[in-house]
């Protein structure tokens, strides 16, 4: 299965946040997947405390939400992009 790096709707790029995060982000994920979401055992195999883990996930979250909110433009957001490759299109005739 090929996968998919990214797409176009409503003319604006999409790219997975999963691409986005940094190797070391996506390690870290990973390692919360397999401990099942256990962020005792997360601060034990990085040897750190729970809150510094508490605060990594929480920055991470935010992170990702950002990347959702970039994902899902709004309304307004796509009448510009309309207007914008509109006004192009224009300017190219």
């Amino acid at each position: 299965m090929k996968e998919r790096q990214g797409e176009r709707v409503a003319g604006f790029q999409r790219t997975d946040w999963i691409q986005r995060l940094s190797e070391e982000d996506r390690a870290f994920v990973k390692r919360f997947i397999l401990a099942s979401g256990s962020l005792k055992e997360l601060a034990a195999a990085y040897g750190i405390s729970y809150p510094t883990v508490r605060l990594r996930l929480d920055r991470l979250i935010a992170k990702i939400k950002v990347f959702e909110d970039e994902r899902f433009p709004t309304e307004f957001g796509e009448l510009l992009e309309a207007h914008r490759t509109e006004v192009r299109n224009e300017t190219a005739v």
